[in-house]
């Protein structure tokens, strides 16, 4: 059985950073981020491998954003935060035989969400 369970979050100031956790348990191939605005569907934000060998990112945070996975610590970054990365962000589990694309109907298992709200 995954379970995931995601810290940080908060309100951060545009222009700084973000720092999310997510504890890991159970088996898994892929493990990513994903956010979701009110009114807006949930979007992918990065994924990596279970061996944290290879990371993916979505084009909105690509340059600026850095997935890691320490044992069983999925963490994210994002610098230089917008207005627009304003969002709940979830932190979820793909099995293995699923898509590897960063799509959120690839991943069967969700966190529970935190929130990050970026001010001026």
């Amino acid at each position: 059985q995954v379970q995931l369970v995601e810290s940080g979050g908060g309100s951060v100031q545009a222009g700084g950073s973000l720092k999310l956790s997510c504890e890991v348990s159970g088996f898994t191939n892929f493990i990513g981020w994903f956010r979701q605005s009110p009114g807006k569907e949930r979007e992918g934000v990065a994924k990596i491998t279970s061996t944290g060998d290879m990371a993916t990112y979505a084009d909105s945070v690509e340059g600026r954003s850095t997935i890691s996975l320490d044992k069983n610590i999925l963490r994210l970054e994002i610098d230089a935060l917008k207005h627009e990365d304003t969002a709940m962000y979830y932190c979820a589990a793909a099995p293995v035989g699923a898509g590897c694309g960063l799509v959120k109907d690839y991943f069967t298992h969700w966190g529970q969400g935190t929130q990050v709200t970026v001010s001026s």
